[in-house]
């Protein structure tokens, strides 16, 4: 095809933002062409900014209309698979948001019918276009730094007051929501994690639920991973820290990178520590080390970018760079965290107890008791925001 034509499920936060970006020619050869959203003062307000798109308050409506070739999904995460599936059947190609879902039954579904389909399926893992990040991927798939020996990620960063909770009634619950802030605002980073390191064969967690608010959920995480190769990482991610760390750390054979305020260093050795520990006779010696910062500049193209991947794609059929049926990599430690904490067992990630989780979780909304009739509603319901 010459020209994609976009329709954007959701006109919340995210939704609002994506409609912009295309209606401004900012992807090349997008158009936005139609736009959904069940409230009907969110209908209202796209058609107000849009007055010259199709405006649906129906997304069945929107998939059937013919003014489409591709669908965003940008709507509260538990509906993220069934409208990809849908859209799917409708012969649509379809970019999702993160999280790809809720729970890894529902999202294996969603593979599976986007296999069937034969369309193409993206996911909004937009970190991925962070030069940072390809960098390190680089060096790593190269062979740089040699065997990663332990991976340390603390971001805590994300700092949430108990207002942004009481934003909308969807936000932390297991029953809108699904999770806290593994669900919300960690999807990129445990996509950036399984796409550097690959995936754990183990995890242990230490969940915190409600330490730092009146809320159901999550908003302290401590996971440890193993593989079985010999490398070992911890995860750790709070709402409730201010201001909070963004620090990625891989200790390798080749000596040390860090990740961290926007700038990357590596602490290198001249010698595999493997090969000097091999040949040195020295009790307290240690290979000689040289500090680099590794050039990087920007922090890439982000949503757009990935609009560009999937837009490129769809035109010149080239490889995306976030394909879709990636997001259950990242969801499955997620999910492992959470199974891990509500157990207090060790997971097998690679035979990932699927069903077994989402019967826990179904009892988790059954016993929901939170109660949002008193929070103020901010935030459109059908947004997906960070």
């Amino acid at each position: 095809m010459d020209k994609v034509r976009y329709g954007v499920i959701g006109f919340g936060n995210m939704g609002t933002s994506h409609c912009r970006s295309i209606h401004k020619k900012q992807v090349p050869k997008a158009e936005l062409t139609a736009i959904c959203d069940i409230s009907q003062e969110r209908v209202m307000a796209a058609k107000e900014e849009f007055p010259d798109i199709a405006v649906f308050d129906n997304a069945s409506e929107l998939f059937k209309s013919g003014l489409c070739d591709a669908v965003i999904i940008a709507v509260p995460h538990y509906d993220h698979p069934g409208l990809a599936i849908e859209a799917f059947g409708a012969g649509l190609n379809v970019i999702t948001e993160k999280p790809a879902g809720v729970y890894t039954k529902q999202v294996m579904e969603m593979n599976e019918a986007a296999k069937k389909s034969g369309k193409l399926f993206g996911i909004m893992y937009n970190q991925r276009t962070n030069p940072t990040y390809q960098k390190l991927k680089s060096m790593i798939d190269t062979g740089q730094i040699g065997h990663i020996k332990r991976i340390s990620w603390i971001i805590t960063n994300w700092y949430r007051p108990q207002a942004y909770h009481d934003s909308g009634s969807w936000r932390s619950t297991w029953k809108t929501e699904g999770g806290g802030t593994l669900i919300n605002q960690n999807p990129h980073q445990l996509d950036l994690w399984q796409w550097l390191f690959g995936m754990p064969d183990k995890i242990k967690s230490f969940v915190s639920f409600g330490k730092y608010y009146d809320i159901e959920v999550e908003d302290d995480v401590t996971a440890y991973m193993e593989y079985n190769n010999g490398t070992t990482g911890t995860y750790i991610t709070s709402t409730g820290e201010a201001p909070g760390t963004n620090r990625l750390e891989i200790a390798c054979d080749m000596g040390r990178v860090v990740i961290e305020n926007g700038t990357m260093t590596f602490d290198r050795n001249i010698i595999s520590e493997r090969e000097f520990n091999k040949t040195n006779t020295e009790p307290f010696a240690s290979p000689e080390c040289w500090k680099c910062e590794i050039p990087v500049q920007g922090s890439g193209e982000q949503h757009i970018g990935i609009f560009k991947d999937f837009t490129k794609a769809l035109v010149h059929n080239t490889p995306l760079l976030a394909p879709g049926v990636e997001g259950i990599k990242g969801l499955t430690i997620s999910n492992a965290i959470h199974y891990s904490a509500w157990t207090n067992e060790t997971v097998d990630v690679k035979n990932f107890p699927h069903d077994d989780f989402y019967n826990i979780l179904q009892q988790k909304i059954a016993a929901s008791t939170v109660d949002k009739s008193h929070f103020v509603q901010k935030v459109a319901d059908t947004s997906d925001t960070y």
